[in-house]
């Protein structure tokens, strides 16, 4: 396992293999621990030879994962899978929701006050969600900075024709002329998909009152055409009254939620890149892949990095760092649902029990594994980064604490060897 070294000042010096040296400049007070996952070491005195190699950083941009492989020319410093978080959409509909209905209980006669509503109208504004995942991107190249010398940055930028996933026959002027042309708006192209008829009874009920449904809640699915079906007023009442189930054939469509984010996010990502960095350049999908097919390298996040650092061929000791980007706050002070006797139960819970808190890194039984769940009584559940249970019910005093909760936290895996066929096509 590789160490990663900075200097005197901060800086990053090239990572060594030289676990034996590494304890004695511990030992004798040469250096300090910095962090444990990736193990990284500042250096106490001014070394005699600071040389370093040129390094260059591949980066899989993505909605959910991004890729990181750092590389020289034969070898591996460096791999990383991060996942981010998706769940920004639906707390701000959560959130939302909730203000909404206190207002309404509290002042119903408020008038709306849309206008003050202004920060969307400023240049280079973003949404919430799509604002975390670009600086979440900027966050883990930047950690990627403080433990390696690098020297190069290349990201993979991708760009989605919707319309040409949902029409592969499309062409030309055909872009202008869209599902929607013509109708005043979304309501009115369902029904006239619908046939002005209830996709549930077909007519039977004999209402002539129809009403446009959503498949799926507003806040999870939408108000796209495809999240849209026409239900006539008896049938539409009757499913939410739980009287009426609506037919198992009704498709969902496809999502472009993940194809929308990397669209606006990806030159953003870019642009903010070249002006942090010297050396930044980006590359495409299409070079990614056959890249990975000649080298014969299964499909991965950290594995197309690597492709996209240009060094397909180093040589890996098969270790990656997962990564996961956590909540770091909950704001709500009492729960929704009310306890019998009008009592409002806290949310919120303590914020160390027993000398640990949500998140942190933790050894149980010989095993590193995180605390996800708490109780007052001092028993914790402990999973992986992955999900997998380790324990449901630890006592606190059979855990040792490793790392305390940060942002991002990190888990060492080793990768499985590549095969020769595990990039599905056949090598050469």
């Amino acid at each position: 396992m590789l160490t990663y070294v900075l200097n005197i000042d901060g800086q990053p010096l090239m990572p060594t293999l030289r676990c034996g040296k590494i304890y004695r400049l511990l030992k004798t007070g040469k250096a300090k621990v910095i962090r444990c996952c990736p193990f990284t070491i500042q250096l106490l005195y001014e070394p005699e030879t600071a040389v370093t190699q040129p390094i260059t950083l591949g980066v899989d941009s993505g909605s959910k994962h991004i890729g990181l492989s750092a590389t020289t020319k034969d070898k591996v410093l460096y791999e990383a899978d991060v996942e981010l978080r998706n769940d920004i959409v639906e707390l701000l509909s959560t959130r939302r929701e909730s203000r909404r209905s206190r207002r309404n209980c509290k002042t119903r006669y408020r008038a709306p006050r849309f206008d003050n509503r202004i920060s969307s109208k400023k240049e280079g504004w973003l949404a919430p969600s799509i604002r975390q995942k670009v600086d979440s991107h900027l966050k883990v190249i930047a950690d990627v900075h403080r433990i390696l010398p690098i020297t190069k940055v290349i990201i993979e930028t991708a760009s989605f024709d919707i319309q040409k996933i949902m029409n592969p026959e499309i062409s030309g002027s055909d872009y202008q002329q869209g599902d929607q042309l013509s109708f005043w708006n979304v309501r009115e192209y369902v029904l006239f998909r619908d046939n002005h008829e209830c996709q549930c009874c077909h007519g039977k009920s004999k209402d002539r009152v129809l009403n446009v449904h959503h498949i799926e809640s507003r806040k999870t699915g939408g108000d796209a055409p495809s999240n849209l079906i026409t239900l006539c007023e008896t049938c539409h009442a009757g499913y939410h009254n739980g009287t009426v189930n609506l037919p198992i054939n009704i498709k969902h469509g496809m999502k472009f939620n993940d194809a929308a984010f990397m669209g606006i996010m990806r030159w953003e990502v870019y642009n903010r890149l070249k002006e942090i960095y010297s050396d930044v350049s980006l590359t495409y999908g299409y070079k990614t892949k056959n890249s990975r097919i000649n080298a014969c390298l299964p499909k991965e996040h950290c594995i197309d990095a690597r492709c996209i650092s240009g060094n397909p061929n180093a040589v890996s000791d098969g270790t990656v760092y997962c990564q996961k980007k956590v909540r770091c706050h909950n704001r709500q002070i009492h729960k929704f649902k009310i306890n019998k006797g009008s009592v409002r139960k806290n949310n919120q819970a303590p914020y160390l029990v027993k000398g640990f808190r949500l998140w942190d890194k933790v050894l149980y039984n010989k095993e590193e594994c995180f605390v996800q769940g708490r109780r007052s009584s001092g028993y914790f559940q402990l999973k992986k980064l992955d999900g997998t249970l380790i324990s449901a019910s630890a006592n606190y005093k059979k855990l040792s604490l490793v790392e305390t909760a940060k942002h991002y936290i990190t888990e060492r895996r080793m990768a499985i060897p590549p095969t020769a066929e595990a990039c599905g096509f056949p090598c050469q």
